[in-house]
């Protein structure tokens, strides 16, 4: 590949990540759907409740990503938020995989440490991952609030079962993740902030 190949895969690439993300600023719903998410979020925290998010592959990455923002810190220095990543624990997840089944792998953990009130995060760029399915359909048996970060459209199954849903319309992986980690900064912004107001 000759260098104005690989600016023209650079230009089109950034190209395309602006265009998704200016679909975010021009969608007035969305932001309104992201405040709302934002809110039952830092309320469930207040409440003495915890977050619990997964995903796979890179949005397992993402999950682990929003729980060092809320266990550590994100834009000052406060107290940790309870935050639980599902897609850390290699031993529980291959016992899992190996004992049951991999779709089981959120759900049992759903069923370990989730409580009544508590709210789930899955992250998936189609939308449509049956481990996450499975895990909200459980959610919803436990009382559970869910939540979908997804890409795809609104025929996904993982909508289904959420509470709060906030699509990506994309269909490009890389710019879906993008716009994910863009969403769940300013969740992370807003529920600190709600939380631990800075003085």
């Amino acid at each position: 590949m000759n260098k104005e190949e690989s600016i023209d895969i650079i230009r089109k690439s950034f190209t395309e990540s602006l265009q998704v993300k200016q679909s975010l600023l021009d969608d007035g719903k969305l932001q309104e759907k992201i405040a709302e998410v934002a809110s039952v979020i830092a309320q469930a925290i207040k409440s003495g409740h915890k977050l619990l998010v997964c995903g796979n592959g890179g949005s397992a990455a993402d999950a682990q990503h929003i729980a060092g923002e809320f266990v550590n810190r994100f834009y000052y220095d406060r107290p940790p938020m309870a935050c639980i990543a599902l897609s850390t624990d290699t031993s529980v997840m291959t016992a899992i995989s190996n004992d049951y089944s991999y779709e089981d792998i959120f759900a049992k953990q759903v069923d370990a440490f989730g409580n009544c009130a508590d709210i789930f995060l899955g992250i998936s760029t189609s939308g449509n991952s049956k481990n996450i399915v499975k895990a909200m359909r459980l959610c919803k048996e436990k009382g559970i609030v869910t939540i979908a970060l997804i890409g795809g459209d609104e025929n996904a199954a993982m909508l289904k079962w959420a509470d709060h849903g906030i699509t990506i319309k994309s269909k490009t992986t890389p710019r879906i993740q993008e716009a994910h980690e863009l969403i769940y900064h300013v969740i992370s912004q807003l529920v600190e902030a709600e939380i631990y107001p800075k003085k």
